[in-house]
């Protein structure tokens, strides 16, 4: 057997390299599809800043950064010394409601009096003056006596209706009795809110996490909605970018496998929890301007990315230290056994690599 040439061995091995370029270039198309990879994934946790409610100096910080809190637990407390003047004051606005009412109730009752003695009198000159009408024709009282009694009839209607008038003004400035009296409840809404911004003194926990971004000290002045820190919730929210072929035959609960940057060596199994509706490069505003046109000159342009929400399946414990922002990579894994068999090979090959970078 003769030996080959050079030209003929660089030929072999030129023809070898077309060979696994090749078949390469068609697992990455088929593979693309029906077994999807992503490197662009990543930990994200909710973050609730944290606002006081009400303006003051801070007094008190019971936590220190990065500590684990509980939903409720007090971080920190405003000097509440107005806010307790505010309360009193309220309470002493309710009592004078209180004392207002009960000296209007007893001024309704004395012309409730004043009224049914003036209303004995009306009716007493009432009659009188029915009985003297009817005798002056036969010339038994004068006209003088008639005259005179109809004058107080009219002073006693009179006196009757000034009354009436007066008790309906009072009627009115009373008010509803008991807790539907309008100034009643106005000061127990005063004394609400003064309860209500004596709690917000206190800043509480809005869920469990762990505080971030502390900078706080005793005699920071808290401005209302002005964020003092953060507090990161422990549950955490898993978001891979898939180009949009890889998505075509990826629907909700589809089984993934996922490995982390920061535990290397280790695959999670998850699934598919949700596909976002669109990206912001989607979203169309009515700002009033002209469309502005994507400009490229690349024949072939970048390939879109669709999010997709993955949840896992293992125990939370060893992912309890992934800050939010953790990389991680996402394997989709299809239920042909021979492409689950790949897939499986594929990503736990990528997190032996996690070893090395």
């Amino acid at each position: 057997m003769s030996e080959r040439t050079p030209d003929e061995t660089f030929a072999r091995y030129v023809k070898l390299a077309l060979v696994v370029f090749a078949a390469c270039f068609i697992y990455f198309v088929v593979a693309d599809i029906r077994m999807p990879l992503t490197p662009q994934a990543r930990v994200y946790h909710k973050v609730t800043q944290i606002s006081p409610q009400l303006n003051g100096p801070i007094i008190k910080v019971l936590v220190s950064n990065n500590q684990d809190v509980k939903k409720g637990q007090v971080l920190f407390e405003i000097d509440d010394t107005p806010f307790n003047i505010a309360l009193e004051k309220a309470q002493i606005e309710l009592a004078n409601v209180a004392q207002e009412n009960a000296q209007i109730d007893a001024q309704v009752d004395a012309i409730k009096a004043k009224l049914a003695a003036a209303s004995a009198i009306f009716d007493e000159r009432k009659g009188e003056y029915q009985r003297l009408n009817t005798l002056v024709e036969s010339n038994v009282v004068s006209q003088q006596d008639v005259d005179k009694a109809n004058a107080e009839l009219k002073s006693a209607e009179a006196n009757l209706s000034a009354l009436k008038a007066e008790l309906n003004q009072q009627l009115v400035a009373r008010g509803e009795r008991g807790d539907h009296n309008l100034k009643y409840r106005e000061a127990q809404n005063a004394i609400k809110r003064a309860e209500l911004n004596l709690a917000y003194t206190r800043i509480r926990a809005p869920h469990d996490g762990i505080m971030a971004n502390m900078q706080v000290t005793e005699g920071t002045y808290a401005k209302q909605s002005a964020p003092l820190a953060s507090v990161v919730d422990n549950s955490l929210d898993l978001v891979a970018d898939f180009r949009e072929k890889s998505l075509t035959n990826v629907q909700k609960g589809v089984r993934a496998k996922v490995v982390f940057d920061a535990i290397p060596g280790k695959v999670f199994a998850a699934q598919v929890e949700d596909l976002e509706a669109g990206v912001s490069d989607g979203q169309l505003s009515a700002n009033g301007t002209l469309a502005a046109v994507e400009k490229s000159n690349r024949w072939v342009r970048d390939a879109q990315r669709q999010r997709v929400h993955i949840s896992l399946e293992e125990s939370k414990a060893p992912l309890n230290h992934l800050t939010s922002g953790a990389r991680a990579t996402v394997q989709i894994v299809p239920n042909n056994p021979i492409e689950s068999f790949v897939a499986n090979v594929q990503i736990r090959f990528i997190s032996l690599l996690h070893y090395i970078y």
